[in-house]
């Protein structure tokens, strides 16, 4: 299961989106923009209030990190 925590102005949860969409990877995006219940969630998962908070199979992933993406990805994939 992959989760996605964005806001709509955020640039890097776009390209999060797009690169799951490209890679037809099914996700669950969490808006969390004025929702203070999402953002406690995502910030306990992550310890940032920083988006996109990327969460695949239990593994956090802060930010738009394509290459520790495709490694959680890849690993997701084995289990």
């Amino acid at each position: 299961m992959i989760k996605i925590y964005t806001t709509p102005p955020c640039v890097y949860c776009r390209m999060a989106k797009d690169y799951f969409k490209e890679k037809n990877v099914q996700y669950e995006e969490i808006n969390v923009s004025g929702d203070e219940a999402r953002i406690e969630e995502m910030v306990q998962k992550s310890h940032q209030r920083g988006v996109p908070v990327i969460e695949i199979n239990g593994e956090i992933i802060v930010g738009f990190d394509r290459p520790q993406i495709e490694k959680a990805l890849k690993l997701a994939a084995q289990g």
